[in-house]
């Protein structure tokens, strides 16, 4: 539970400037190549972090806590620097870059903690934990929503709240799993595409996150935009806000806790495939759906929250049960050091397929990234190492 809170509350710096778009167009005129280089800057970020952090093994030779720890602080440091900086200028990109590369010393480094203590329910553990990072990257939303008298009054919230993370993640035990890797070796990362199960396994998630980080980077802005048609301006700022939060924070948070359970029980294949199959549906229908009744879309997006992360945990899970026991810091590392490396296009594809397509059709192809995953998790399903997944529920 501790560390649910810790990961819940370091997660907070992740979005905390990306919540701040609507506002930061209204008041300092942002571009759209400025509002995604807000969001991207720190997936570039976490792409070199997790790289270092992969090629020099740290999850698995030091503890984790303390990676945690130091982490959290520079992390926290990054963001509440923002307060000092013009939100149009290259200093906040560096800025969120800083941030970025922290976060691969708290993401995977969480998750390594929590498989720590799984006894056969591995699937629900790290659901449980990517649950709270997706509540704690959804907060900002909520924070911005009811402060919007001040955006300078998020990044601070955010920035306490991850500080008190830094100091109580010391008090979570580490459990018995918890394996040290016993030497440095050189090329370890590259396990997880020279063994074929983990090798799809990691193709899976590819398939998975060309479609989530693009959603969550843009659907506040898609809210604000479709609620402008039919609300009051200010209104519908404030309602788009409330409705990413419910829709990427309580409804990721449900799918996470969710499919864990069922992952467990189902199957780590079967759960991922049909989550993929729902979310690349809603992503090709959501855009039929702008400047329809603000309900009707809230409904669409909350079920699409809830989809579209619900087998998120379970890839992470996969790469755990596959791994060799001291190498899972290092391959979780590395997997989401390849998910976060192609969210990257995405996020950046985006405000050009609006503008060459319009919201009703720009969603619609990141529907790619679950067809392709769920065409990688069947190959696994057929796999022999399957049978290691969820104890030998396919």
């Amino acid at each position: 539970m501790l560390l649910t809170i810790c990961e819940l509350s370091a997660m907070s710096l992740w979005f905390s400037a990306t919540a701040l778009i609507p506002s930061f167009r209204a008041e300092f005129n942002l571009s759209s190549d400025q509002a995604s280089l807000l969001t991207s800057a720190v997936q570039a970020g976490f792409v070199i972090g997790t790289l270092l952090s992969a090629m020099m093994m740290l999850a698995d030779r030091y503890d984790p806590r303390r990676v945690f720890l130091a982490s959290t602080i520079i992390a926290t440091l990054a963001n509440a620097t923002i307060l000092l900086t013009d939100p149009t200028g290259m200093v906040i990109i560096l800025l969120r870059l800083i941030t970025g590369i922290c976060m691969a010393g708290i993401y995977p480094v969480g998750m390594k903690i929590a498989t720590t203590w799984a006894k056969g329910d591995i699937g629900f553990i790290v659901g449980l934990l990517v649950g709270a990072l997706t509540l704690g990257t959804a907060a900002p939303f909520l924070l911005s929503s009811f402060l919007l008298i001040d955006w300078k009054l998020t990044i601070i919230g955010a920035s306490l709240v991850s500080l008190i993370a830094a100091f109580l993640i010391l008090f979570v035990q580490l459990g018995p799993n918890h394996m040290v890797a016993r030497e440095f070796r050189w090329g370890a990362a590259l396990t997880a595409w020279k063994v074929k199960s983990l090798r799809l396994a990691n193709l899976g998630y590819l398939g998975h996150m060309w479609e989530l980080y693009a959603m969550l980077a843009w659907i506040a802005v898609f809210l604000d935009a479709s609620f402008s048609l039919t609300l009051e301006t200010a209104e519908a700022a404030f309602w788009a806000k409330v409705a990413t939060f419910m829709a990427i924070g309580v409804g990721g948070a449900i799918g996470c806790i969710g499919g864990g359970l069922m992952a467990d029980k189902v199957g780590r294949t079967t759960l991922t495939m049909s989550a993929m199959i729902m979310s690349g549906a809603c992503a090709v229908g959501i855009g039929f759906l702008f400047d329809s009744p603000p309900i009707l879309l809230f409904i669409i997006c909350f079920i699409w929250g809830i989809t579209i992360i619900a087998d998120s945990a379970q890839f992470s899970a996969a790469i755990a049960e596959l791994s060799p026991p001291d190498m899972v810091g290092t391959m979780l590392t590395m997997q989401t050091c390849a998910g976060f490396l192609l969210t990257l296009i995405t996020i950046h594809l985006m405000p050009h397929l609006i503008e060459a397509v319009s919201w009703r059709y720009a969603f619609a192809v990141l529907a790619i990234g679950p067809l392709l995953g769920t065409i990688a998790m069947g190959r696994l399903r057929l796999h022999p190492d399957a049978t290691k997944l969820a104890n030998g529920n396919l």
